[in-house]
């Protein structure tokens, strides 16, 4: 299987299925430290730093990756130190390859 950081994310429609359970996990295994929520329908992950100027310049290179990709997370900065993202398809209100493809690549920044 290609890469995940390798795909780039296609557009998807409403009435475009979400990812099956097993889907979803398959894509999982290849991320870090993501969890699932809301039975299966969202991913997310809690980044740490040393400080909020660290947290903030890590938001703005999420947000040129999910510019690049035009498939944009749920952000927040929180106890000055932290960054929680949360990504799934709006559209279809679910997971899509988009997600995790997005995922993994700010797994990279």
């Amino acid at each position: 299987m290609t890469e995940l950081r390798e795909k780039s994310c296609q557009p998807c429609e409403k009435g475009t299925p979400a990812l099956t359970e097993s889907e979803t996990e398959q894509y999982l295994d290849q991320l870090e430290d993501w969890n699932l929520l809301d039975n299966n329908k969202k991913i997310e992950r809690v980044f740490k730093f040393n400080n909020f100027v660290s947290a903030l310049k890590f938001v703005n290179s999420v947000g040129e990756v999910a510019e690049q990709e035009n498939h944009h997370p749920d952000i927040l900065i929180f106890g000055y130190n932290k960054v929680k993202i949360t990504l799934y398809t709006h559209v279809i209100g679910g997971l899509s390859l988009n997600d995790f493809i997005v995922a993994s690549k700010i797994d990279g920044v």
